[in-house]
């Protein structure tokens, strides 16, 4: 069963569609085959063999019950936290579910929007109440601290932002958090990021211990294109991470997923993302350029991460277009805060880039 099928109603129509959003559409239902996938932001390249070899030597250990401690511990160190502040999950879908599950005594939980709709999905499953944030696109989908309301319990929030490609400061997001307040961040992403002079993930809180609250999210399913493997983790206090772990099937991850866990957590990986994320950067900026000289085409914000996000009127209808000529890209009306002209377009190397530009700058001329 869908998520926004069950649990509390839909907090009401999204201001900027007038309807309430397909919470549970996500851009692999628009990457049929055929066409040249632009919907769904998972990196494609081939598995490097550091990654590879122990993924497959994993198979052979299948007779034996995972052991999450070795990956634990690996993603522990690379983050400079102790074990028992990482839980490994099969994805960070899991780890939103595990959160609203265990935090079921929340109040007043709000998720700012736009963002990835699957934690108030898996919110509105748990049986909670969910309040909404939009951010102003007018701002460029910037965070302002002051917006979340003073009493809510719990905070969800994404950095950077699936769909906008935002990348808030760590200050504000930082802001967010006080005691008696569980502070979401959701950091899937936050590997494709980089800043001149910043040696590390710019603006990521996964290695901050000092905020009361605070559970960072993250994914390696994007960055290694392990999408279907389901590996992430939550960072986080001890004790509130218990209580996720309390609402997690045993053994939920498995053995060759908590090999890759380990793999992408050793210093050679660590920099082969700096690297990957480097390259992401030109490869976005030369997207980027590309859409800013079409008629009608806004590119939202500064995008800092694998996608960016647009403004194009009629939005809705150049999406079928697109297909028609054999290109998907993600519809932007399923997430709250946006509408029918918006389109989330995945950021690929420049040559796949020129060609779905000429492709659409035909369509917006027809």
């Amino acid at each position: 069963m869908r998520a926004e099928l069950i649990g509390t109603p839909a907090p009401g129509p999204d201001p900027a569609t007038g309807h309430e959003p397909d919470l549970a559409h996500h851009g692999d239902v628009e990457a049929t085959p055929g066409l040249v996938d632009l919907a769904v932001n998972v990196r494609r390249a081939p598995m490097p063999d550091w990654l590879a070899d122990p993924v497959v030597a994993a198979l052979g250990d299948l007779a034996a019950y995972p052991d999450p401690a070795p990956a634990r511990a690996a993603v522990a160190a690379r983050h400079g936290r102790p074990p028992e502040e990482v839980l490994l999950t099969a994805g960070a879908a899991e780890g939103f579910v595990l959160i609203a599950r265990a935090l079921r005594g929340a109040r007043r939980p709000v998720v700012v929007h736009p963002q990835f709709t699957e934690p108030e999905a898996a919110l509105r499953a748990a049986g909670h109440s969910v309040e909404r944030v939009l951010l102003d696109p007018a701002d460029g989908f910037r965070l302002d601290p002051a917006r979340v309301p003073a009493d809510a319990d719990l905070v969800m929030i994404g950095n950077p932002t699936n769909p906008t490609s935002v990348l808030h400061p760590a200050g504000a997001l930082a802001a967010l958090a006080r005691p008696g307040r569980v502070l979401v961040v959701d950091e899937a992403f936050a590997d494709t990021t980089r800043a001149p002079g910043v040696e590390g993930e710019p603006e990521s809180l996964a290695a901050r211990r000092d905020l009361p609250g605070l559970v960072v999210v993250r994914s390696l399913t994007k960055t290694w294109g392990l999408a279907g493997l389901r590996i992430g983790y939550l960072l986080g206090e001890a004790g509130l991470l218990a209580r996720f772990a309390a609402a997690q099937p045993l053994w939920a991850v498995s053995t060759p997923a908590l090999a890759a866990a380990t793999a992408c957590a050793s210093p050679a990986a660590v920099a082969a993302e700096r690297e990957i994320a480097a390259t992401l950067a030109a490869d976005r900026d030369h997207l980027v350029d590309r859409l800013s000289g079409l008629p009608g085409v806004r590119v939202a914000g500064q995008p800092a991460s694998a996608f960016v996000l647009i403004h194009l009127s009629g939005a809705d209808r150049v999406r079928e277009r697109l297909r028609e000529r054999g290109w998907a890209v993600r519809r932007g009306d399923t997430f709250p805060g946006l509408g029918p002209d918006w389109l989330r377009i995945a950021v690929r190397d420049p040559a796949t880039s020129d060609a779905f530009t000429e492709v659409l700058a035909e369509i917006l001329e027809a």
